[in-house]
């Protein structure tokens, strides 16, 4: 009567050691990943699930993935590297951190205002979402007409009610960098300089922290990304409803230059060692699902044109007009944004 049982527990462990064998042959791509999101952990497993390939991530911000790349060198493992910015991705790319992609369908399917210029190559990265920088406001305090440039955060009209987070964040200082295209240097660091002196207090927390100041009355304007109020504004979380209710939200420009809107994207790594399957990752965020849970999941827009975003708090934002500067420029720009944050005291 025992022997069933033992051969039972034979097939077991051995069907388990064909598994664990199976496992460590299959392919793996190492992934160096600023993207936090728990949305995309169903983008990694359909991934996996739809090439076999098993996906090693490591996380850390962009600055931390950034500086292990160039700590590792050569001996690097990495293979794809997702960024959330995209004067760090120019950066990365002008450090030699990435490697040129010639792939068809990433130049199809991804516009060329989202990737990096293509020297005959290929491009060295590609954008896959994209978010706004807007304002939002207190809607019982301020009347919409002081706060729909980005230039009337330094206005004396705004004196005492602007919050932001830290001027040296990669979000601010891309920011920065495109007004400093829009502007040129002089009313750039005036504008700046205008904007330390009608902060309500000094810059301090994230961008959601930006938000719930505005509807707390501690200050009454303040810059967000668009991915930060759209998830407050899905929340079934009563406290973060009262918070929506409370502001109102406005897409800076569309008379002039438009909205800036920044990207996160993703590249292969300089020193990749499974190149093939790296550049079949990226394909594979082009992908009309992938855009999907790239993009819906963290509340931004897709970057392939035609991909419809189903999430009705981007629904309820509507079309808006985008800036055009160069993503080089802004990267370019920011050494000389952080000299003038320094000088007029933006922390």
């Amino acid at each position: 009567m025992q022997r069933p049982s033992f051969v039972r527990f034979a097939a077991l462990a051995l069907a388990a050691v064909v598994t664990t064998a199976a496992q460590a042959q299959a392919p793996v791509l190492n992934l160096y990943s600023a993207r936090h999101y728990q949305t995309d952990e169903a983008l990694y497993e359909n991934f996996t699930k739809a090439t076999g390939i098993r996906i090693n991530r490591v996380d850390a911000d962009d600055a931390g993935v950034v500086a292990r790349l160039q700590s590792e060198g050569q001996n690097s493992p990495a293979d794809v590297v997702l960024l959330v910015d995209a004067a760090r991705l120019w950066r990365a790319e002008t450090q030699g951190l990435f490697q040129p992609v010639k792939s068809r369908v990433l130049e199809e399917r991804i516009p060329a205002t989202l990737r990096s210029d293509d020297d005959g190559q290929g491009s060295q990265w590609f954008g896959f979402s994209t978010r706004a920088r807007v304002i939002v406001y207190d809607k019982t305090r301020v009347q919409r007409a002081d706060v729909d440039t980005y230039e009337k955060l330094g206005a004396p009209v705004n004196k005492g009610r602007v919050c932001t987070r830290s001027g040296s964040h990669p979000y601010n200082l891309s920011l920065f960098g495109a007004m400093l295209e829009h502007l040129g240097p002089q009313k750039t660091e005036a504008w700046l300089r205008g904007i330390v002196d009608n902060m309500a207090r000094p810059p301090k927390g994230g961008d959601t922290d930006q938000i719930k100041a505005v509807a707390s009355g501690e200050c009454a304007v303040a810059l967000t990304n668009s991915y930060y109020l759209a998830r407050m504004m899905r929340s079934q979380n009563p406290a973060d409803q009262q918070v929506v209710e409370r502001i109102a939200v406005v897409f800076p420009d569309q008379a002039t230059t438009g909205t800036h809107v920044n990207i996160a994207g993703g590249a292969v790594a300089r020193y990749a060692k499974n190149r093939e399957a790296a550049v079949r990752f990226l394909e594979y965020l082009a992908s009309a699902d992938a855009q999907s849970y790239f993009a819906n999941g963290n509340n931004e827009w897709p970057a392939v044109p035609g991909v419809k975003p189903r999430n009705p708090a981007l629904e309820s934002f509507g079309s808006f007009k985008t800036e055009s500067v160069p993503v080089s420029a802004i990267g370019r720009n920011q050494v000389k944004v952080q000299q003038m944050l320094d000088r007029v005291g933006y922390r």
